[in-house]
């Protein structure tokens, strides 16, 4: 059984993934479990405001976790949302009203404080930073959602947080992931990065290219559309290499590689601001934050990984690699 568990762990395991927590499938079914565990003594209950993350500074930066007393006394009264069990205690997350007594309060205890989701990966754990996805995508969702797509009148809440239901049509609802696929394209021994508007011309950083899989689509055909939409190159060979769940709001990134069947860039004006060929070497001084040239992101993105195992010849089929050794 070890052995058979052991083989569907994944290779690698980025931030956001990890969570330890057993989602508890079987335990959402029963509303009165629910309702006892969000009243349990043991449960325990993530405070998130604004989509922030509460940390506790006590041997070390943690997350911040509450008790029913807490919630008393704090007047948190909003829907608890299931997030599962660690062990026999179960763990939910609520939200704070930024303006309200409660996050005056935590902000002003002398070991809490909010972290931005993406800063607090920083010091969390793996583990941690599981949760802390789970949590914020969940969170981000049902105050997203409300209303009913099909007839616009109010949601209500069921299975811990699972589904949202609406009285009046009886239509259900469940949180979304948005997959995206993001690709290193290479051509013997450089890669295809580049640049979008927004965040990464900001930073004047390269990354994968990336775009989100249509539906009716397989992961294949979106990473050949996207490159090819993104850059005008061909591309062959594509396969997996990881995948990380990303919360801003609720994404998978899909991570691939990818072999270039056509070198000449044809990139699009509206959504890139440049594509680039780069060399193995470059990337390897960009890894180690030596270049002059490129700027690529950093270890919390999927991205990062993926130009890694290229540049270092990590790849499995990567037509034209020289792994480092």
């Amino acid at each position: 059984m070890e052995e058979a568990v052991s083989n569907v762990r994944p290779k690698v395991t980025h931030v956001y993934a990890g969570n330890p927590l057993d989602r508890g499938e079987a335990q959402r079914r029963d509303e009165q479990w629910l309702s006892d565990k969000a009243r349990d003594a043991a449960s325990r209950f993530l405070p998130m405001r604004e989509l922030n993350v509460p940390i506790v500074e006590s041997s070390g930066a943690r997350l911040g976790w509450l008790g029913t007393g807490d919630l008393d006394r704090l007047e948190i009264d909003g829907d608890a949302i299931f997030l599962g069990l660690l062990g026999d205690v179960a763990h939910f997350v609520v939200d704070v009203p930024a303006n309200g007594r409660a996050a005056s309060e935590l902000e002003d205890a002398a070991e809490w404080r909010y972290e931005d989701a993406r800063t607090a990966t920083e010091f969390l754990s793996g583990e941690e930073s599981g949760i802390v996805a789970h949590a914020r995508a969940h969170l981000d969702w049902h105050q997203r959602h409300g209303f009913c797509s099909v007839c616009g009148r109010p949601t209500t809440m069921a299975r811990g947080g699972q589904v949202r239901r609406c009285p009046s049509c009886g239509s259900e609802h469940f949180p979304r992931t948005d997959p995206v696929a993001i690709t290193v394209v290479a051509d013997g021994d450089r890669c295809l990065l580049g640049q979008s508007r927004g965040r990464l011309a900001r930073l004047r950083s390269y990354s994968a290219l990336a775009g989100f899989i249509d539906q009716a689509e397989s992961i294949e055909e979106a990473v050949a559309r996207e490159i090819m939409e993104e850059a005008g190159i061909e591309v062959t060979n594509v396969r997996y290499h990881s995948s990380q769940p990303w919360p801003f709001p609720s994404s998978l990134m899909i991570g691939c590689h990818a072999d270039a069947a056509t070198t000449d860039i044809r990139m699009d004006t509206e959504e890139m601001t440049d594509v680039r060929w780069f060399s193995r070497e470059e990337v390897l001084l960009a890894l180690e934050g030596k270049s002059a040239e490129l700027t690529i992101p950093g270890p919390i993105a999927i991205a990062h990984h993926l130009i890694r195992a290229w540049a270092t010849g990590h790849v499995s089929g990567n037509a034209g690699a020289t792994p480092n050794t």
